[in-house]
């Protein structure tokens, strides 16, 4: 009787461990790239757990070790089953585990599936971009109108909204160097950041715009981020333009050229916020380091965004650029059940009204996704001016193509070289000699 009852509390045990790995395996996993968010998520899965009775696990990796992370949980039994890759090249390192989602009530709700992340032949959905944000120069308008109010200006247009290309640009931002002192400026430009791991903004951001007009014009891919992901090696056809616009904000920036490498964007952004430049080239994530800055002297409604002008034909239709690095993939080896689950949690998260309003006010998010109406978009005044540009038909927004740079190490040696130039102990030439051999160098 004795081994009778014992092999009967075997069994019992056994099957409530099934029953229990059944119901794990069941639950949505997602592990999540964003720390400052971390907190919100896990209101959320509170809340998708009340409203389904689905229960979603959410993990926050550490900054700066998600793909570590990554690695780590997804050998696990109970691996991720949401999980984010970084644009195309983190695709490449993930496909393996990335879910075709293409026919998926989730993937429909994009507002522009090219956004998505497709294979190499342009087929299939294997990621979608949750979050959308926008670059380009921000000016302060107050500013802008008091250089527009001075008698014998240089310059004959009337506004910043008519600056539309590389030429009027340089001559209002150097007419209003020659006058800054009338202006109550220290410079045009707020201090072009150049210290190790600040120069983020020239050796990726700016460096997208000359590299998408390359590849745009690419005869094998009609995807210039695919174009960009399948370069052996470039051409840098658009080099002076690049040099343009770095020298305008070299030289007419609120710091000295001998002092740019030790400048860091919070120095940029603390000069902007406190009046003290017209301008500062950055993204819609700017917003809280301006409003933060304390003795910020910018209204609100003085905010604005322009595109960066370089000098290419046609510029004129240009708008700022848009993109993400930001993509939400299904895990390929997760169960049909998890997969499914996985999926309804995120049309939930992203068309749902409660949904919604976690993604608009506590995640703060401008979405590619067409559920949002314009009222449900984040309310502060950059992204803003993103979702005008996108929304604007006489504009063509830039890509973020800079997502198929070959390597970390092509933009920082990108970067040591700007340093180098500015300081005088480079010429343009060698900038321009190493973006096209690190390039080739790192891509093979």
């Amino acid at each position: 009787m004795k081994k009778f009852l014992t092999l009967i509390l075997v069994i019992v045990f056994v099957l409530s461990l099934t029953a229990c790995g059944e119901r794990n395996n069941a639950e949505v996993y997602y592990l999540n790239f964003k720390p400052e968010s971390a907190e919100v998520y896990q209101e959320i899965a509170k809340k998708y757990e009340e409203e389904t009775g689905v229960k979603v696990k959410v993990v926050t990796a550490a900054a700066n070790t998600y793909e570590q992370t990554l690695k780590s949980e997804i050998a696990k039994s109970g691996a991720p089953t949401i999980f984010q890759v970084n644009g195309p090249i983190g695709y490449e390192s993930w496909k393996d585990y990335c879910l075709n989602i293409e026919n998926s009530d989730f993937a429909k709700l994009l507002s522009d599936d090219t956004l998505a992340i497709k294979d190499r032949e342009g087929k299939g959905i294997y990621a979608v971009p949750y979050v959308v944000e926008g670059y380009g120069i921000i000016y302060n308008n107050a500013i802008m109108k008091k250089y527009f109010a001075l008698n014998g200006r240089q310059t004959k247009i009337d506004s910043a909204e008519q600056i539309n290309n590389f030429d009027t640009l340089k001559a209002v931002v150097e007419d209003m160097t020659s006058r800054k002192d009338e202006l109550g400026i220290k410079g045009v430009f707020a201090s072009t950041s150049m210290a190790s791991g600040e120069d983020w903004r020239w050796q990726t951001h700016l460096l997208n715009v000359p590299l998408y007009y390359e590849f745009k014009d690419s005869e094998d891919y009609a995807d210039p981020t695919i174009a960009g992901l399948n370069a052996k090696e470039i051409a840098f056809r658009f080099s002076e333009n690049y040099k343009n616009i770095f020298d305008l904000y070299v030289n007419n920036s609120a710091t000295e050229k001998g002092l740019l490498g030790s400048k860091s964007t919070n120095d940029s952004m603390a000069e902007f916020a406190l009046g003290q430049v017209a301008m500062v080239q950055n993204g819609n994530w700017a917003w809280s380091q301006i409003k933060d800055v304390k003795g910020n002297t910018v209204s609100e409604s003085d905010i604005k965004f322009l595109p960066i002008y370089t000098g290419i034909q046609g510029e004129e239709k240009q708008g700022i650029c848009i993109g993400t690095e930001n993509y939400l993939a299904i895990n390929k080896n997760a169960t049909e059940d998890q997969q499914k689950k996985s999926l309804d949690f995120l049309y939930w998260l992203y068309s749902s009204d409660i949904g919604k309003d976690y993604v608009t006010n506590k995640l703060d998010f401008i979405t590619p996704f067409k559920s949002f109406s314009e009222q449900e978009l984040p309310s502060d005044p950059l992204a803003r001016e993103v979702v005008r540009y996108m929304n604007n038909s006489d504009t063509d927004t830039v890509p973020w193509i800079f997502t198929s740079f070959p390597s970390d190490v092509f933009k920082t040696e990108v970067g040591g070289q700007l340093l180098e130039y500015v300081q005088g102990g480079k010429q343009w030439n060698d900038v321009q000699n190493t973006v096209k051999s690190m390039w080739k160098s790192e891509r093979k």
